[in-house]
């Protein structure tokens, strides 16, 4: 009778415990990509990007256009060619293919690279100001429902997006 008491006292305790611990917790849910897109710096950055992005299609535009050049001196004159000639035509060919398909990879690394560079103060200054809503609103967690990792929203808990484009001055 004794274990009874024990374990019932033991698990009145535990249920108490939790239920007081629950009702401290506060959860709140965030849309981040609904703030990103609206974030005036997102602009900014996406005409950025585009302006690399077309550099980076000139220089691939104008190494095209001599690749093709090339090739169509090549095939126009294979006739009247030494082989000595005829070599050194194939091997530019080749080298500057070669080239091309470096410039492609490396290109878009650069891409790549650009895109966080620019995209990090933005994305940081939406982690700040989540961070700032946290915590004066002392929630416990704020969950962003925009990456796929929410797997249940409860219906009390709060959407904090508003709260963060207000932050932000964002409408």
């Amino acid at each position: 009778m004794k274990t009874f008491t024990r374990a019932f006292l033991l698990f009145a305790f535990v249920a108490l415990f939790s239920a007081t611990q629950a009702q401290t917790l506060k959860i709140g849910h965030i849309d981040s990509n609904e703030i990103m897109g609206i974030m005036p710096e997102k602009l900014v950055v996406e005409n950025k990007l585009k302006e690399f992005e077309a550099q980076l299609e000139t220089e691939l535009r104008a190494m095209m256009t001599e690749y093709q050049t090339k090739i169509t001196d090549y095939q126009n004159n294979l006739a009247t060619m030494s082989n000595l000639i005829k070599a050194s035509k194939e091997k530019e060919i080749t080298d500057l293919q070669n080239r091309i398909q470096e410039f492609q990879q490396n290109a878009d690394t650069e891409f790549g690279n650009k895109r966080v560079e620019l995209l990090t103060p933005v994305i940081d200054k939406v982690k700040n100001a989540i961070e700032d809503v946290g915590k004066e609103n002392k929630y416990t967690y704020i969950i962003d429902s925009a990456t796929g990792v929410l797997l249940h929203v409860g219906a009390d808990a709060d959407d904090v997006t508003k709260l963060v484009k207000t932050k932000l001055n964002l409408k």
